[in-house]
């Protein structure tokens, strides 16, 4: 077998994503990481080599063209803020101020127009802009909460309301920037993301509305809305042209596209998204995220073809792996399903993802085939509350079920030999580093060593600091200070730190606006003060998580060399 190459061959394996179409459909313009940050490329539709459009050491955070692929608009922020500003490609020109947050939508049908959300207002609504190209004439509309443009055609601009991470609303406003007319009345959480206007003026979205998945459904203009998809899948990704309707489904976390009403199999198995018809409604452009391999762009036309060739940063192909799907049984008869990576009897590391309305699933990732090349399993769980298995599985971690999640984690390691002295460890960023953070307080003597990326140690100092926009949209998910502090007290791993004996490393960047930093430094500061084994990385330059590569050429060693030193000693 092949030796295992440094962590930092992995690192740069690199990723081709988002496409737009340009020139009539000549071109592709993508995001990829080739620099170490995401910038904008650009190659013939057929293939061929790539040219870079944008050179800033800051990332490209998303990129959206119009529609005849004239004009191409794009976010990026600084330092990792999420602040994004907006500009125009080709030659480069600020769109927007640099002192707020703005969210990209949609061009005009004709290219003239674009249509943003921002809060430049108040700092924490998103209020409607429409911004004439030619003239900078901005038409405002004022809007309460979280909005998103998601589509601009003929018949309006469709915007999207969050309530929470799991309840929205769809919004229908003249392009003239009248007054929104709400599509979506309802009572009680219900999902409408994504949507588009299709051709006819109806709109067409992923929504759970009476059933456990988000199925592909048709509103009308009187708001009556029809199932397209049966009641067994989430609808993760739509697009139309004309009379062509692409949409993605998720299956147990594995992507399958249908184009035309047909399944289109000759792709990878793997995440599928960023679908973009080409002017002409010809091709369908997408990105493909398998397990084993790099994200790239494909085409899907007279035949499919791969046009991106990411590389592999020296990692032999042979190497990577894909994981093998498999289910707990929690002691109360719910099933957590899991991806493993690596043999079930070997030291192992449970790496739980962000959210938590997300799901684990088989894209590529650097860190865990490294550990998994070097011997380490990697068990990624969807404990209660992931998403991908229906609103009701959703919702079983929601604000007083929270332990329940934890539990499932326990039972997690205990099932992969922890109670049969088999080291096991855990990582995870975002909601992932809390859960961390909470499993090695509830249970203390299952782990080795855990791994704290960009977690929650806190929630009440949490919820206090967060970005003010995020803020409602947390409180669904977790409960509220004026209701539920008691709770969010109980609940917090700092008030726990005295039990923590699994040695830590926490990450961390100076800039995140999601979860602030001063999470990192309580738990950090708590458990020197009591001299247990803590190490810390703090990135100045860097969010919520890790996106320059040097920086993670920096921190990831050290995360390898640390679980490295407590599972395989």
């Amino acid at each position: 077998m092949v030796a295992a190459p440094e962590i930092s061959a992995y690192l740069r394996i690199r990723s081709a994503h988002s496409p737009q179409w340009l020139d009539g459909g000549a071109r592709l313009a993508f995001l990829a990481d080739i620099t170490g940050i995401p910038q904008i490329w650009l190659m013939p539709a057929t293939g061929g080599w790539p040219d870079q459009l944008t050179f800033e050491a800051e990332r490209v955070s998303r990129v959206v063209a119009s529609a005849d692929g004239a004009r191409l608009a794009f976010g990026r922020d600084v330092g990792g803020n999420e602040r994004d500003r907006l500009y125009l490609a080709g030659p480069e020109r600020a769109i927007a101020p640099a002192d707020a947050i703005h969210s990209l939508g949609a061009f005009s049908p004709d290219g003239s127009s674009l249509a943003f959300t921002h809060t430049e207002r108040n700092g924490t609504d998103f209020d409607l802009v429409v911004l004439d190209l030619a003239t900078g004439t901005r038409t405002e509309v004022e809007l309460e909460g979280w909005n998103v443009v998601c589509d601009f055609t003929a018949h309006g601009i469709l915007c999207a309301r969050a309530h929470s991470n799991v309840s929205h609303d769809l919004f229908l406003i003249a392009a003239a920037a009248g007054e929104p007319r709400l599509l979506t009345p309802h009572e009680g959480p219900e999902q409408y993301l994504p949507a588009l206007l299709a051709p006819d003026g109806t709109v067409l979205c992923a929504c759970d509305r009476g059933s456990e998945h988000q199925r592909l459904a048709r509103i009308d203009a009187r708001g009556g809305l029809t199932f397209l998809t049966d009641d067994d899948a989430d609808i993760e990704a739509i697009a139309v042209h004309g009379d062509r309707l692409a949409y993605v489904r998720n299956v147990d976390g594995t992507s399958c596209l249908t184009l035309d009403a047909r399944p289109v199999d000759a792709l990878p198995s793997g995440v599928i998204g960023g679908l973009a018809f080409s002017p002409d409604g010809t091709r369908l452009a997408l990105h493909v995220s398998p397990a084993d391999a790099p994200t790239d762009v494909w085409v899907v036309g007279d035949h499919v073809a791969r046009v991106t060739r990411s590389t592999l940063g020296g990692v032999p192909a042979d190497l990577l792996r894909r994981p093998a799907v498999r289910s707990l049984t929690a002691s109360d008869g719910v099933r957590i399903p899991y991806l493993l990576y690596g043999p079930s009897d070997a030291p192992t590391v449970c790496h739980v993802h962000g959210g938590p309305e997300s799901q684990a699933r088989p894209a590529l990732n650097a860190v865990i085939q490294y550990l998994a090349a070097r011997g380490i399993s990697v068990a990624v769980p969807n404990v209660r509350g992931s998403t991908g298995y229906g609103k009701t599985f959703g919702s079983l971690d929601d604000v007083e079920k929270r332990p329940d999640s934890v539990r499932d984690l326990a039972e997690l390691a205990i099932e992969l030999g922890a109670q049969r002295g088999v080291p096991v460890g855990v990582m995870g960023g975002s909601y992932g580093g809390y859960m961390t953070l909470a499993a090695i307080t509830e249970y203390p003597a299952l782990w080795r060593a855990a791994v704290d990326i960009v977690g929650i140690a806190n929630f009440v100092t949490f919820m206090e600091r967060t970005g003010a926009y995020r803020r409602k949209l947390r409180e669904a998910e977790y409960g509220s200070l004026e209701h539920h502090r008691d709770l969010l007290e109980r609940l917090s791993p700092i008030h726990r730190v005295d039990a923590i004996v699994a040695p830590l490393m926490v990450i961390h960047g100076a800039n995140d606006p999601r979860v602030p930093v001063q999470e990192a430094e309580q738990i950090v500061a708590a458990l020197t003060e009591r001299g247990r084994e803590v190490v810390y990385l703090r990135f100045e330059d860097e969010g919520h998580g890790l996106v320059r590569l040097a920086n993670r050429i920096a921190a990831y060693p050290q995360v390898a060399s640390f679980l490295e030193r407590y599972l395989l000693a």
